[in-house]
């Protein structure tokens, strides 16, 4: 048996993503180390406040000679379209939470709706992550 503890995000600014993931989104840091044997590598995640098991890596894209140039233009096109992952996060109630976070200045690409499983809505992160809140009421989903 075994847990999903940790997920990735490429994002293009590791300081812009910690900002908004903590200061917008009210998330938790989890570790934060730069690594300077490793080129200064930095090891930045977060999480949800009380899901202490749950990470987020806030991950840099990388250069040579991790990934060439041409990669590395394509993952930050992919990222800025929103096409490259998206994160699920559901709460008990979607309209309550969209209004919160547009207060703190996050910037919805679609309002609350209706659908199916629940009330849904979405934000795209500075990096252009997309992120999608869910009120889920369909059990199962």
């Amino acid at each position: 048996m075994y847990k999903i503890a940790t997920t990735q995000l490429w994002v293009t600014d590791q300081d812009k993503a910690l900002d908004f993931y903590t200061t917008k989104l009210g998330m938790e840091v989890r570790s934060d180390v730069t690594v300077p044997e490793m080129g200064n590598f930095r090891w930045l995640t977060v999480g949800p406040a009380g899901q202490p098991d749950i990470g987020i890596v806030l991950m840099a894209i990388p250069g040579p000679p991790v990934m060439d140039e041409a990669t590395a233009d394509d993952v930050r096109a992919l990222v800025g379209k929103g096409f490259a992952g998206t994160v699920f996060l559901t709460t008990e109630d979607c309209q309550a939470e969209y209004e919160r976070l547009s207060a703190r200045g996050v910037e919805f690409v679609e309002k609350p709706e209706q659908q199916p499983y629940g009330i849904d809505c979405a934000f795209r992160d500075p990096s252009g992550n997309h992120i999608r809140l869910t009120q889920v009421t369909m059990p199962g989903v």
